[in-house]
């Protein structure tokens, strides 16, 4: 319990920090320590309901900005993640797991050749289009005990013109809507560890509180490198774990 309690400080920073559930790290730790992977996956979303709360609360608070788009995202991150009990019922964990390590390769090269700031100014977003990229995003993420920051990010700047932290605000902004709905669908599928869950998730806000107070000291040009970094290491120790 030890353990889970200090995995919980240790992701609640990283999610403050890099604007994402959590569960892109936690996931890959909690194998590492034992779980198989759809109990990392279940003690995951339980977490990030927790950190992504609490860390759009303080992002808000300096940026009411990340509530325009984030709503039509997280409405479509509902819908999507409420399948994700399905998904996680009817495929394997080997499979669950090589796709986790396919979605961070993605999200490594979208945002390496994306620029920190925007090249243009950020216009008035299609509210369908928004509420359908929740929606894929929700339901993939949650399937794989991820948020969905970390493939939101990505689109969020390489597509739509959103600068780095901006983008990693309302990623974690969009987490609070697809892991409320990834809780109740593997609640209903009978999925969810609930005391580890908590735990991790109760643990967790000390590290959020933190972690965004440090991102807001860091340079964005910085912060690119960290999250470049942070995905690199999540996909070494994942691969690692699965193809060894």
């Amino acid at each position: 319990m030890i353990e889970l309690a200090l995995l919980g400080v240790f992701t609640g920073f990283i999610a403050g920090f890099f604007g994402v559930g959590g569960g892109m790290l936690l996931v890959p730790l909690l194998i590492v320590l034992g779980y198989q992977m759809k109990e990392a996956i279940a003690i995951s979303i339980m977490q990030m309901v927790f950190s992504s709360v609490f860390g759009s609360f303080l992002n808000i608070k300096k940026s009411i900005e990340v509530l325009r788009d984030g709503v039509f995202l997280g409405i479509g991150g509902i819908f999507g993640g409420s399948f994700s009990g399905i998904i996680i019922s009817n495929f394997s964990n080997t499979s669950l797991q090589y796709f986790f390590i396919f979605i961070i390769i993605l999200s490594i090269l979208r945002i390496f050749f994306s620029p920190v700031e925007p090249i243009k100014e950020v216009k008035k977003q299609n509210k369908f289009l928004l509420i359908l990229i929740g929606f894929v995003i929700g339901l993939f993420a949650m399937s794989i005990g991820i948020g969905g920051s970390v493939m939101l990010t990505p689109i969020l700047v390489g597509f739509m013109h959103y600068s780095i932290k901006k983008a990693t605000s309302l990623g974690l902004f969009f987490v609070i809507f697809s892991s409320i709905s990834g809780f109740i669908s593997l609640t209903l599928h009978g999925k969810m560890l609930l005391t580890q869950g908590l735990i991790v998730g109760i643990c967790s806000l000390i590290g959020v509180y933190f972690g965004i107070k440090m991102k807001n000291m860091i340079q964005a040009t910085s912060y690119k490198k960290y999250i470049l970094l942070l995905n690199t290491s999540v996909l070494i120790l994942m691969a690692s774990k699965t193809l060894f």
